[in-house]
């Protein structure tokens, strides 16, 4: 296997597609959107792209010693990539997004700037030391699934437009919520490996309770847009299935905290974030 594959799979090219893909969308939601600004569109994907890219090369490297026993055909723990190799790529990769960053208009490319630093620094925090704190790691992660959408919005509003914000944040409730399921599911292997989730410190059931405050206080905030007057009558139908879905995921959750079911709930907790997310795109149409 050449050395270029090895280089392609430590980027996981899709999860960098996913990235760039939400810049676009929290671009969209903007109320300023416009497609003349297709270069800082352009710009905003290949930041999220890029970094996104550099925080997986970070990651393998960091994890290159657990890699060796769970995942050895990984590219770092199967020798095609030495760990200095995975480190100078990840610096590049680095530059390239903060590059394109500056790239936007000179009203935005400073604050687009500060935001990709902030979104580094959250998620190599995260892979240095917030993949065992359990809750504050949690935190991270859903910071980072935010923040795409806040750097969309400043791509081509030069700000956080609040509609914007009341998603990027129903983003940050939801996949927390997420995250704490997934400490359920993983429970047993965490425990041996002292990582400090909230399953771990306080039992499954109080797992499953807090997961649910996480998942009811997204399904809260969704009903903001509307009343304020953000979006059209084209969100109701959608943000309905979400809310219900979130809120059945919830009831089940606080039925039935085994491993098994939690793992269910983790899985379809996505499609729900999925189906929030086309409404508030819908929801822009006037």
């Amino acid at each position: 296997m050449s050395k270029i594959s090895g280089y392609f799979r430590l980027m996981r090219p899709l999860n960098c597609v996913m990235v760039g893909f939400a810049v676009i969308v929290g671009a969209s939601l903007s109320h300023t959107f416009s497609t003349a600004l297709y270069l800082n569109l352009t710009c905003g994907f290949i930041t999220g792209f890029m970094l996104t890219a550099a925080s997986m090369a970070i990651n393998d490297y960091y994890d290159r010693e657990i890699d060796a026993i769970n995942e050895p055909k990984r590219p770092i723990p199967s020798g095609l990539i030495k760990p200095k190799e995975a480190l100078a790529f990840a610096f590049v990769l680095t530059v390239l997004g903060f590059a394109a960053a500056f790239a936007n208009t000179y009203l935005t490319s400073i604050l687009c700037c500060a935001i990709a630093i902030i979104a580094w620094v959250v998620f190599v925090t995260y892979t240095i030391v917030g993949k065992r704190s359990g809750l504050p790691g949690n935190f991270l992660v859903s910071v980072c699934v935010a923040i795409p959408f806040i750097y969309g919005s400043c791509t081509v509003a030069g700000a956080v437009e609040l509609n914007v914000l009341i998603f990027a944040s129903m983003a940050f409730l939801s996949n927390t919520g997420r995250e704490i399921t997934k400490g359920i599911v993983d429970v047993q292997g965490d425990r041996a490996r002292n990582i400090q989730t909230l399953a771990v410190r306080y039992g499954t059931k109080n797992a499953a309770i807090a997961a649910t405050i996480f998942y009811l206080s997204a399904v809260l905030l969704s009903t903001i847009p509307l009343l304020l007057n953000f979006v059209s009558l084209w969100f109701v139908p959608l943000v309905a299935i979400t809310d219900f879905g979130l809120a059945t995921s919830s009831f089940i959750l606080l039925k039935d905290y085994s491993r098994e079911n939690a793992r269910k709930i983790k899985n379809i907790v996505l499609l729900w974030f999925v189906i929030g997310l086309l409404a508030f795109i819908i929801g822009a149409i006037r």
